[in-house]
């Protein structure tokens, strides 16, 4: 059967590599209005619909379905985080496979999720949703400190703030910017929960039929102060009975959710007491973690996902691929630069790719000149980054510092003041 695939945003490169895994097969696009510049190929979609992003549920639903009338579609996917509550609205009108809107509702609301992880078990981090001073102090005062404030369906770590102290200068700053007064997060609900000490890591899974397969655990760098997230290095240089611990950990948090099928990137802290949840998606990792996987594995987790939307059974196929995968691993690392001060980026220097050593993968600038930087605000905020690899995880991460070393940034930071910084 030739597969017509309903693609829910624009999915980057996805779109065209799902077309290239069958003679025949063909993608249409859903997607909102904003989005229409980030689409590739667009002449090689069947059609393009594109829908404010504001409209009704209702409404991409109707769309949906007035092109499946004239040409059904044999499938459905996203491969980002936006709009997947849609994608999961179409698929559910339409008889189409993906994930429910249950699953996604509780995996977007993070209030939603902790409730359910604590309910079935999982992880018994305390939670709640705050509407004002009062309700925030309530729950400082019943669970302790610190606690961590965060937007109930926020993202790149934007609004996150710790209350360590419990001043109220340190609560109603806390609140202000989680609380729909930072850029991004605007009159999102506010959620309060236990704050995890330890290092951080993700684990990325592949599921199918409600089966899950841990791919890779990363260990994760992040900024002390507002969380946003600094490095990464694949494989995580951890114990096998700890790894053994974040693995049975993630499954169950996956069957806990209800998730049946895809990719996922569930965040992890490695407390005194085990492993604690942070949050998990249904999508694969940013900031380069699936090249950094296939770097270090040779497993290539979008070669999965675009399979498994065609409806080609993979897991058995990726836990032989795991199971032959090189032995020793070699460790792949990314490291990012953030704006070392607040001003107007003018210039960059030490970019040149001759300057790249063997075990220097990628040098990139995220930034360009005209970009205001304002301290590191969310993922936006960083700079450039940096993608090595090398025989552990200690040289591999060594190795991307000292190629973002090489950048000089000049940064205006006054009306008639320029420096390098």
């Amino acid at each position: 059967m030739t597969e017509h695939v309903l693609v829910v945003g624009s999915g980057r490169d996805l779109p065209g590599r799902v077309r290239a895994t069958a003679p025949g097969t063909r993608t249409s696009v859903i997607c909102r209005l904003d989005y229409l510049s980030r689409l590739r190929e667009r002449a090689e979609h069947s059609r393009v619909i594109a829908v404010r992003h504001d409209a009704s549920d209702a409404e991409w639903v109707a769309l949906a379905a007035a092109a499946h009338a004239v040409d059904p579609f044999t499938r459905i996917a996203t491969f980002g985080e936006r709009d997947q509550d849609r994608c999961a609205e179409i698929g559910q009108a339409l008889g189409l496979r993906t994930h429910t809107p249950r699953t996604v509702a509780l995996v977007h609301d993070k209030t939603a999720m902790r409730a359910r992880l604590r309910a079935t078990g999982v992880d018994p981090t305390p939670s709640t949703a705050v509407s004002g001073l009062p309700a925030l102090r309530a729950f400082v005062q019943e669970n302790g400190l610190p606690c961590v404030l965060k937007p109930a369906r926020g993202s790149a770590s934007v609004g996150v703030a710790v209350i360590r102290t419990g001043s109220e200068e340190e609560l109603a700053a806390a609140y202000h910017r989680a609380g729909g007064h930072f850029d991004g997060v605007s009159g999102t609900e506010v959620l309060v929960e236990g704050f995890h000490e330890g290092p951080q890591f993700s684990v990325e899974a592949f599921s199918e039929g409600g089966e899950h397969q841990v791919v890779a655990l990363t260990r994760k760098y992040s900024d002390p102060v507002h969380f946003v997230e600094l490095g990464h290095v694949v494989p995580a240089e951890l114990s096998p009975a700890l790894q053994d611990t974040c693995r049975h950990l993630v499954e169950q948090l996956l069957s806990a959710l209800g998730v049946e099928s895809g990719a996922t990137h569930t965040e992890l802290v490695l407390t005194a007491v085990g492993p604690r949840v942070i949050e998990t998606h249904l999508r694969m990792g940013g900031d380069e973690i699936p090249t950094l996987v296939l770097t270090a594995t040779g497993i290539d987790l979008s070669e999965y996902v675009v399979r498994q939307t065609v409806g080609e059974s993979v897991l058995p196929d990726l836990r032989k691929a795991l199971s032959v995968a090189p032995v020793p691993r070699r460790s792949a690392a990314v490291w990012f630069a953030a704006p070392p001060v607040s001003g107007v980026l003018t210039a960059v220097e030490g970019a040149d790719p001759a300057r790249l050593t063997p075990d220097t993968d990628e040098v990139r600038l995220l930034a360009e000149p005209g970009a205001v930087c304002a301290g590191l605000e969310s993922s936006d905020s960083r700079l450039a980054l940096a993608r090595t690899h090398g025989p552990n995880a200690e040289e591999a991460l060594a190795t991307a510092r000292t190629a973002l070393a090489g950048l000089v940034f000049h940064i205006r930071t006054g009306p008639a003041t320029e420096e390098a910084v």
